[in-house]
């Protein structure tokens, strides 16, 4: 899994739901989108990198500050359920 690319994508549903007045809708925005559109292997690639850069710096990309506070608030929800 290309975090990198994973890290622009997730900055691109940032710029979307960044546009909102509301920071606590945007923030919930970005989760629920990450958490519908992304499927698990994705998700937990991103989990991963903020797992070893708590900053969402990954290589030449980084997070946007609210694309890394809504997957660090939403952490949990946004982790996939273990395999059965």
């Amino acid at each position: 899994m290309d975090t990198a690319n994973l890290i622009r994508m997730a900055n691109r549903i940032g710029d979307f739901f960044g546009a909102q007045p509301d920071r606590e809708e945007a923030l919930e925005g970005i989760a629920s989108h990450i958490q519908r559109s992304w499927e698990p292997r994705m998700r937990t690639a991103l989990l991963e990198s903020l797992a070893r850069h708590a900053d969402g710096q990954h290589d030449d990309v980084r997070l946007d500050p609210l694309v890394l506070e809504a997957v660090t608030k939403h952490r949990e929800r946004l982790t996939p359920a273990p395999a059965r």
